[in-house]
């Protein structure tokens, strides 16, 4: 989403990490975005202290990213963006983690508080975050024509999972969906794509099903375009959310989306219109809406046409662009003056 964004306004960003791989790093540079890795916060103070006379906007991501930038801003009197894309509280640190970031929103320093979707704004709200510093900006692609689909021989039908292999994604609930699926229809397979803590649990259980030829789990990937293509259907069995990309890619590359209703992802999807959703948790019932797009093709041809439409009129990211110019204008002014 960062680096989209970037391109999509070349020239206003240079992107400061934390303690990033460098492989992302690279990534950025060589999509010719000014960026620079920071091992902690003195190197980051020390890289905004050199930059402070040009009186930079800081916009942060993630919980460390607040913590660091806002000790940047305080310091050096700077304005001071915060994007919020979700809180996964699933243990004490993490509790904490969301605790301090929900009191550091609401001080004076944060100017502005961008959620990627209503439902984080909320969160935010319920908090005490003025209401006047909250604004919803869902994230968004660029224009790009859909690549080719790959017709699968032989009626085979493959379903996908995206995203890193921990709870909070909920890899688990996409395993409880898909083995009873698999084991009723001989030509169905699936593959989940990503890495994370759990994948030798996930693995462990795909084999005691005798379903290792099946659903495969190829690990973290480079290039998903190539991936979508081959999808019949993506599932999300997220147990929280913000605004996913990998929903707003689906769409936009035509694969059929079966998710579960968390976080900003009831935003995007309106149910049998350009998506089907299930109540969060609520593994059967995404098990019978994936059974509805196997028995429906007509069905799947029309949500697919009506997610590409949404996407292209609701999450196009030239126009959000100027959205977040506004935010950005708007902060840095209130400083000035």
């Amino acid at each position: 989403m960062l680096l989209d964004h970037c391109q999509a306004t070349p020239g206003q960003h240079r992107v400061l990490f934390l303690d990033a791989p460098a492989q992302l790093v690279a990534r950025f540079r060589e999509a010719g975005v000014a960026c620079q890795s920071c091992q902690g916060l003195v190197q980051l103070l020390a890289q905004l202290h050199q930059y402070r006379g040009e009186r930079p906007l800081i916009n942060t991501h993630n919980f460390k990213g607040l913590v660091f930038g806002w000790l940047g801003a305080t310091l050096w009197r700077l304005p001071l963006v915060s994007t919020q894309h979700g809180f996964t509280p699933s243990n004490r640190k993490q509790r904490l983690y969301t605790w301090l970031t929900l009191q550091l929103c609401r001080t004076p320093k944060v100017q502005r508080v961008v959620c990627v979707a209503e439902s984080i704004a909320a969160l935010l709200r319920q908090a005490g975050v003025a209401a006047g510093k909250l604004q919803v900006i869902p994230n968004g692609l660029p224009q790009a024509a859909a690549a080719p689909r790959r017709v699968h021989g032989n009626g085979q039908w493959l379903v996908g999972y995206v995203g890193r292999l921990s709870r909070e994604k909920g890899p688990d609930l996409f395993l409880d969906t898909l083995i009873p699926l698999c084991q009723r229809h001989p030509r169905l397979q699936a593959v989940m794509l990503g890495d994370g803590p759990e994948r030798a649990a996930l693995q462990a259980r795909i084999d005691a099903a005798g379903l290792g030829e099946r659903i495969s789990l190829p690990g973290f990937q480079h290039d998903m375009r190539s991936w979508m293509a081959r999808l019949d259907t993506l599932v999300i069995s997220s147990r929280t959310e913000g605004t996913p990309m990998i929903l707003l890619e689906a769409m936009q590359e035509g694969v059929p989306v079966v998710a579960f209703g968390v976080g900003g992802i009831p935003d995007v999807i309106e149910h049998g219109r350009n998506g089907l959703l299930a109540r969060p948790l609520a593994v059967d019932e995404l098990g019978r809406h994936l059974q509805a797009l196997l028995d429906d093709p007509a069905q799947v041809a029309e949500l697919v046409a009506r997610a590409r439409q949404t996407q292209q009129e609701r999450y196009h990211l030239p126009t959000l662009a100027r959205h977040w110019a506004q935010v950005y204008q708007g902060a840095a002014q209130e400083v000035v003056t």
